[in-house]
């Protein structure tokens, strides 16, 4: 009982970064799901060999191991093309704050913004993905990320600055095209 009470104590804080990271890896909120609940079970049955020092990078490399494993074994999963979106404003409620964008007209105007950043994000390599990802919305440090997915530093900071720069010809070529959401 020590066990699963301590490793729920470590581990359960992540658990929405676990799903984040699934979710952008295999592109579909019900097999990141899948995925989350198979990488805790493997993490959990993992645990005597935790050394307690990066619970999140641990746990993270475990969802990352998972994923590319099953989408591996699973050629389906590469043709997914869906993105679902979560709107701020329920990201905000299930963890419990308020609304952090105030006055109705800006949170319409970031769920726009947003949709237009995570349809670029999602355009990505899957490599420059997982690196954006990871540091942007997860906010690991560069070596962090290098641990979950086991790379040296450098790799992640040139993967970083690629993936910056790819997003950005991607949403300036959406800008100049026209294609920015009317409202």
């Amino acid at each position: 009982m020590g066990d699963r009470t301590e490793f729920e104590r470590l581990f359960l804080p992540h658990l929405p970064a676990a799903y984040n990271l699934a979710r952008w890896l295999t592109r579909h909120p019900a097999d990141a799901e899948d995925m989350v609940q198979e990488a805790y079970l493997r993490a959990f049955r993992a645990f005597d060999r935790f050394s307690g020092d990066d619970g999140k990078a641990w746990i993270l490399t475990i969802v990352r191991n998972a994923c590319l494993t099953s989408l591996k074994r699973d050629s389906r999963w590469r043709n997914v093309v869906r993105l679902d979106t979560v709107d701020p404003l329920e990201l905000h409620a299930l963890v419990g704050q308020a609304n952090p964008l105030g006055d109705p007209e800006k949170h319409l105007f970031a769920k726009r913004d947003g949709e237009r950043v995570r349809a670029a994000i999602a355009r990505l390599p899957e490599d420059l993905r997982e690196i954006i990802v990871l540091r942007e919305f997860e906010e690991l440090s560069y070596a962090q990320i290098a641990r979950v997915v086991d790379v040296p530093v450098g790799t992640v900071m040139s993967r970083l600055s690629r993936a910056r720069a790819h997003l950005r010809e991607l949403l300036t070529e959406k800008a100049e095209h026209g294609q920015t959401h009317k409202l």
